[in-house]
C-alpha cells in the first residue's frame, strides 16, 4: 500500500512539474526576455544583431515548447547563441546618482514559474554585466533641441499587415518594453504593467478581427493613465467616425453641456446654443456612452478623461444624428448635423492679451501673450493691486521673464527624473533643482492669482509650479491635467503613432504632479447654471479674492 502511495505521489509530482503551459504565458515571458536582452545584453544592445528578426526566428520554437522545461531550454539556447559576455570589473568607478527605483523590478528573473534555475542565473548575469557603452535602440540626451528620449533604429515595415502575427506581436513587444523601461510614471498606473501584458496578449496573437487588433493598440496605451499617452491610427475614424459637431462641450454631472461654438453659422443652422444640456445621443444616455468608451480615452485623471471624451460621444460616420437635450427647462429631441473637420471652418476670435478690471485688478490671458509683449505688460500692470493669470489654456513660452518680474529673488520650483539608459528601468534625479526669478528689488508688489483647470497640462502645469514660487500666490479653479514632463511622440510601427510622458517632473520636495496635477488652493468648478447664465465662475471667484483676500 505504501509503495502504491509513493508511486502515485511521484506521478502527481511529475504531472504537476511538466504541466502544459499556455500561449499567453509563453508569449508574455518571451516579450519580457526579448525586451530585457534588447536593452541589457551587450551583444544585442550594441545593434550588432537584427533583433526583430531574432524574435521572428524564436517565436516558432516558443510555440512548439509545451512544458516549462522545454520553454526554458529554448530561451537558454537562444541566449547562448548571442555570444559570450565579458564579466565586468565590479570595482570599476561608477558615477554616483541619486536613484528613484519605484519603477525598477527585475525580480521576475527568479519568480517566473516557467524559468529554470539556469535560465534565471543567465538573466541575472546579463544584468550584472550589462552594456555600458552607447545604446543602439534608445538614447536620452538633454539640450539637443528635441525631446530627450529617442527610440532609434527601429525597422519601419512599410508593408505592415495586421494579419501577420509576427508583426502584431512585434508591435506589442516593442510597446510593452518601451513602457517597462522608459515610462517614468509606470508605478502610478491603475493596473500592474505585467498584468496588462497578460490581459492584452490574446488580442495580439489571436485577434478576432482587424478592429479588435487596432482597438487593442489604442487600449493598451490608455492604460498608462497619462494625458500625454495614446496611440493614433487612421482606423479610429472608421470605427468612431470622422465627422464632428460644430460645438465645444464639457461633461458636468454626466451630461454634455455646450460651452462654446466652433462656427456660429453652423451652430445656428443646427439650433445649437451655449448652455444646452445634452442628455442622450442616439437614445443612449451620456453616462452609458462614457462607460462603453472610457478604455479608449486618454487621461491622467477623471477631469482629463472627461475633457477628451467629446469625440467618443459625438463623432460619427453619418451626416446627422439624434440628440435629446434640455433648454430653458424643456426636454426636446432633434436631429443635428456632423461635419468633416475641414468643413467646420472653426472661427478663432482675437483675444485681449491683458486688461485692467474694476478695482485695479490686472487680468492676463496666457494663451494670447507672447515674449515680445512682456515689457508692455509690465508697464501696464505693475501698479495694479492684483494680477489674475489665466492659465486655463496652454501658455506660450513666457514664464521666465514673467517670474523675473514677479519674484524678488531666485526660487526653486521643480526637479526632474530621468531614465538611466545604462541601467534600463532605473531612474535618477537630475542634478540640481530648476529655478526661476532673479534678484529684483523692483518686483511686483500686488497679489498674484492663477486660474487653472483640466486644460492646463504639461507646460501649463509647469508654468503654474513656477508661479507658485511667488509669495502668497493663490491657485483658483480645479485639478489640472496631471501630465507634467516632455511628451514624446513616435511611430510604433507603420500606421500607428504613439506617445507618452518621457521624464518626470516633481516639486523640489519630490512631491508628485503626475496624475494629481496642480491642486488648487481654492477649488471652483463651472456649473451648468453658470454656463447658461454666461458667467465665468472661476474668474468671478478670483476677482473676489483679489478684492478681499479670501
Amino acid at each position: 500500500m505504501k509503495k502504491i502511495v509513493l508511486i502515485a505521489f511521484f506521478l502527481l509530482f511529475q504531472i504537476s512539474f511538466s504541466k502544459p503551459i499556455t500561449e499567453t504565458q509563453k508569449f508574455a515571458a518571451t516579450c519580457k526576455i526579448w525586451g530585457f536582452l534588447k536593452y541589457y545584453h551587450p551583444n544585442v544592445a550594441d545593434g550588432s544583431k537584427n533583433w526583430d528578426d531574432q524574435l521572428f526566428q524564436i517565436l516558432p520554437k516558443v510555440e512548439e515548447a509545451q512544458t516549462p522545461e522545454a520553454f526554458s531550454l529554448v530561451l537558454e539556447n537562444w541566449i547562448t547563441s548571442l555570444g559570450e559576455i565579458k564579466k565586468q570589473d565590479a570595482s570599476k568607478t561608477v558615477l554616483k546618482k541619486e536613484y528613484f527605483d519605484k519603477n525598477f523590478d527585475l525580480s521576475w528573473f527568479s519568480k517566473n514559474e516557467l524559468f529554470s534555475k539556469s535560465l534565471s542565473k543567465k538573466l541575472k548575469f546579463i544584468e550584472e554585466n550589462r552594456i555600458q557603452g552607447k545604446q543602439f535602440y534608445v538614447d536620452f540626451e538633454l539640450n539637443t533641441g528635441k525631446v530627450p528620449l529617442q527610440f532609434n533604429n527601429e525597422v519601419k515595415y512599410a508593408d505592415f499587415k495586421w494579419t501577420d502575427k509576427n508583426l502584431r506581436l512585434l508591435a506589442l513587444f516593442r510597446y510593452w518594453n518601451y513602457i517597462e523601461y522608459f515610462f517614468p510614471y509606470k508605478y502610478q498606473m491603475d493596473e500592474n504593467w505585467d498584468k496588462v501584458l497578460i490581459k492584452m496578449l490574446p488580442r495580439f496573437y489571436a485577434p478576432e478581427s482587424e478592429k479588435d487588433f487596432v482597438l487593442a493598440m489604442r487600449e493598451i496605451s490608455i492604460k498608462l493613465n497619462d494625458t500625454h499617452a495614446s496611440t493614433q491610427m487612421g482606423q479610429l475614424f472608421d470605427y468612431f467616425g470622422d465627422k464632428f459637431i460644430p460645438a465645444e462641450v464639457s461633461i458636468i454631472e454626466q451630461k454634455a453641456i455646450i460651452v462654446g461654438l466652433k462656427n456660429d453659422s453652423l451652430a445656428a443652422i443646427n439650433d445649437i446654443k451655449i448652455g444646452d444640456v445634452i442628455i442622450k445621443v442616439e437614445g443612449k444616455i451620456i453616462a452609458e456612452i462614457l462607460k462603453e468608451n472610457l478604455k479608449y480615452i486618454e487621461g491622467s485623471n477623471e477631469p482629463s478623461v472627461l475633457k477628451n471624451a467629446y469625440w467618443a460621444i459625438f463623432n460619427g460616420k453619418t451626416p446627422s444624428f439624434e440628440i435629446e437635450f434640455i433648454r430653458n427647462g424643456e426636454t426636446k429631441v432633434k436631429s443635428i448635423n456632423r461635419y468633416e473637420y475641414q468643413n467646420l471652418k472653426i472661427q478663432f476670435s482675437d483675444k485681449e492679451k491683458w486688461k485692467i478690471l474694476e478695482g485695479n485688478i490686472g487680468y492676463v490671458d496666457f494663451d494670447a501673450l507672447d515674449q515680445e509683449d512682456i515689457p508692455a505688460l509690465i508697464s501696464a500692470l505693475n501698479n495694479t493691486n492684483a494680477i489674475i493669470f489665466d492659465n486655463r489654456t496652454r501658455p506660450h513660452e513666457i514664464m521666465y521673464p514673467i517670474l523675473d518680474w514677479l519674484n524678488s529673488e531666485e526660487k526653486e520650483f521643480a526637479r526632474f527624473l530621468d531614465p538611466d539608459v545604462n541601467y534600463p528601468g532605473r531612474y535618477y534625479w537630475r542634478e540640481g533643482i530648476h529655478k526661476c526669478g532673479k534678484t529684483n528689488p523692483d518686483h511686483y508688489k500686488g497679489k498674484v492669482i492663477v486660474l487653472a483647470n483640466e486644460k492646463a497640462i504639461s507646460h501649463g502645469e509647469f508654468t503654474i509650479m513656477s508661479l507658485q514660487t511667488v509669495p502668497n500666490s493663490v491657485v483658483i479653479g480645479s485639478q489640472t491635467g496631471g501630465a507634467d514632463g516632455a511628451n514624446y511622440g513616435f511611430p510604433l510601427i507603420k500606421g500607428f503613432y504613439t506617445s507618452f510622458t518621457c521624464y518626470g517632473v516633481f516639486y523640489p520636495n519630490k512631491k508628485e504632479t503626475q496624475r494629481i496635477g496642480i491642486v488648487p488652493d481654492i477649488e471652483v468648478k463651472p456649473t451648468i447654471l453658470g454656463i447658461q447664465q454666461g458667467r465665468d465662475e472661476v474668474l468671478e471667484r478670483a476677482v473676489l479674492f483679489a478684492k478681499n483676500g479670501k
